[in-house]
């Protein structure tokens, strides 16, 4: 190299070299991005539907399937079904009740299962109850308001299977799931109706089920486990996001088969569950595999329409709206589970 500096030469090249590699990584990284699907998830700040989204971020399960998982934090349910209707988030997770009441006045939501888990009516283990008649002029604690489903189907239940109007025949007292549980580990209610996991926390501190959905459902001649709750989003999002929303599912029940198997995954989620001991820890850990849906069939969608009617009957417009049945389409028709 002659009238060149060698090193200074050298020198120069792997700066232009680092310079280029740089460069380009930065664009493939810019394009892994822009390739990425954003999905604005709704969620409640505490509950099962963190722990699994918590898994699917863990693992790049959303990622696999070209999606950027966005949680926006939501204060309670109303909330959510606010924020979907407004906007502001693409997916959230409730019931296919809500569903099908919009559906039925041209507000195209779909469903897809999320858990079969509920609830079950709680009393303390060393209470003299063994069916609801045995709660006659006691006070029972219930989860939400009158026309929340779980209740409005043990009132169901309570008509057919005893003649009796629930309603009239204990004092309800309706509460926020948190604030029920301490009413009845102070003795406060007689009973306690929850969500399933504030159920869980109430059975590893001294409590009983007295009656679980399945039992209730069993009561009502429905004869095998359904989904309530799910994955909820607008139809016209969907049909222009499909191979999203199909990867976000997917993902979904990834994560649900890792939490199926896995205690492995159960002890890392365990702060984040705030089970404050290990009775409590196991519980959560037992109601959530339990309610992992895991098939589906034509016999599951009939029992689902027959809950439906169900509900309908006891609930009345307050609960479903104007349908009598359950609405066509609720259930997102591009998503099947295995038969059963």
């Amino acid at each position: 190299m002659s009238g060149v500096d060698a090193p200074m030469f050298y020198r120069h090249l792997i700066r232009y070299i680092v310079a280029a590699l740089l460069a380009m990584l930065a664009c493939i990284a810019y394009a892994d991005d822009q390739a990425m699907k954003k999905v604005r998830v709704g969620v409640l700040e505490f509950g099962s539907v963190n722990w699994e989204l918590d898994v699917m971020q863990a693992h790049g399960l959303t990622r696999k399937h070209g999606i950027e998982l966005v949680e926006v934090r939501l204060a309670s349910g109303d909330a959510s079904t606010i924020a979907l209707q407004g906007g502001a988030v693409d997916i959230i997770v409730s019931d296919w009740i809500w569903v099908s009441r919009q559906r039925a006045e041209a507000k195209p939501y779909a469903f897809v299962p999320f858990s079969n888990a509920v609830g079950s009516l709680m009393v303390k283990n060393s209470s003299p109850y063994q069916n609801l008649v045995d709660l006659k002029d006691k006070k029972l604690g219930i989860a939400g308001g009158p026309n929340d489903k779980t209740w409005v189907l043990l009132r169901a239940y309570a008509q057919r299977q005893f003649n009796t109007d629930l309603a009239k025949l204990v004092k309800p007292t309706f509460a926020a799931p948190p604030l029920l549980n301490e009413l009845a580990l102070r003795d406060q209610v007689d009973g306690a109706l929850n969500y399933w996991h504030y159920a869980a926390r109430l059975e590893a501190n001294g409590m009983r089920p007295l009656i679980t959905m399945p039992q209730i459902l069993s009561g009502l001649g429905i004869d095998r486990p359904i989904p309530l709750i799910g994955w909820i989003f607008r139809d016209d999002w969907a049909a222009n996001n499909r191979d999203t929303v199909k990867g976000f599912l997917a993902a979904s029940y990834e994560a649900k088969t890792l939490l199926a198997n896995s205690d492995d995954e159960w002890t890392r989620l365990r702060p984040k569950m705030r089970a404050e001991s290990e009775g409590i820890f196991k519980a959560l850990v037992k109601g959530f595999r339990e309610g992992i849906p895991a098939c589906s069939d034509r016999q599951t969608m009939d029992a689902v329409s027959k809950t439906f009617q169900v509900l309908a009957e006891v609930g009345g417009k307050q609960l479903v709206g104007n349908s009598t049945q359950l609405t066509p389409g609720t259930f997102w028709p591009n998503f099947q589970l295995p038969e059963c």
